[in-house]
């Protein structure tokens, strides 16, 4: 979860990068491969008090900056790292191919990338193989980020899963992409006619989402999330594990939660994992 630090905070605590866990191609920006079990400071390569956004793919990481600078590293077979090659890479190292372009958000898949930048464009990079670059008849794989056109509109949040990703647009409309979905829906909706969002390569208006308005999407390994501006919570694709409160093992199309699993309380924070969501209701703090 992002907080904005009051003044007196920034002042008077020096913020520290810590980082852990499996290490297998150098995710964790501390210069080697091997598994860490315990936390470890990474080294200066920003001013960690100006970090924004810190997020993880299947086997890289990247950072974004308060001043719009994007830092990455791990796993890059596909290019998902967007530096314009294919080596893993073992400390966090900036995006050039972005400089002067700022960075808002980033959304790591299992092998490949998604940013927004501050003026509301979507970029992407990394494996093409499901279409979830969402740049049509584009190659398999894409080394340097490179623009999503089909997406007019100013996207204010992105997100990514599996094979799969997914930007809200200033109107509150979804948009996903990617035909990560397809398989699951199709084992599990025999003889149903998938929505085209779930097997499009390109961005497609999310179907049943058109009486609200989005201000915030989320994916999974195999299930996407939006939350409207009403506080009403949005989920559809796998329920394999339950994470979409329904009874149903598959839902092709976005189906609310309802209020009363919240205790009848808006939703004002999502956060989805792989196969799990957590929601946050009221505020947390109030800001004069």
């Amino acid at each position: 979860m992002e907080r904005e630090p009051r003044a007196s905070e920034a002042a008077h605590e020096a913020a520290v990068l810590f980082a852990w866990g499996a290490n297998s191609y150098g995710q964790l920006g501390l210069g080697h491969k091997e598994d860490v079990l315990l936390p470890q400071q990474l080294n200066d390569f920003c001013k960690p008090e100006c970090v924004r956004r810190i997020t993880g793919g299947g086997g890289h990481s990247a950072i974004v900056t308060d001043e719009g600078g994007l830092f990455v590293c791990g796993l890059n077979k596909d290019g998902q790292l967007g530096l314009g090659h294919t080596e893993d890479v073992l400390y966090f190292t900036t995006c050039r191919s972005l400089l002067g372009c700022p960075v808002q958000q980033v959304a790591c898949g299992w092998d490949f990338t998604i940013i927004l930048t501050e003026n509301g464009q979507v970029l992407s990079c990394g494996s093409n193989s499901f279409g979830q670059l969402g740049v049509p008849h584009g190659p398999r794989r894409c080394v340097v980020p490179q623009a999503i056109e089909l997406l007019k509109e100013k996207v204010v949040c992105i997100a990514a899963g599996l094979r799969h990703a997914l930007a809200a647009t200033a109107s509150g409309i979804v948009f996903q992409w990617g035909t990560g979905l397809a398989s699951s829906g199709r084992r599990l909706c025999p003889g149903q006619t998938l929505p085209l969002f779930l097997t499009a390569k390109e961005p497609s208006r999310v179907t049943g989402l058109e009486n609200s308005k989005a201000t915030c999407v989320l994916a999974g390994s195999d299930h996407s999330a939006s939350l409207t501006d009403a506080g009403e919570l949005y989920v559809w694709g796998s329920n394999k594990h339950g994470q979409l409160a329904s009874l149903a093992a598959f839902l092709p199309l976005p189906q609310k939660i309802e209020a009363h699993c919240f205790q009848n309380e808006k939703v004002t924070s999502v956060w989805s994992g792989w196969t799990h969501l957590v929601a946050q209701t009221g505020l947390l703090w109030l800001r004069a």
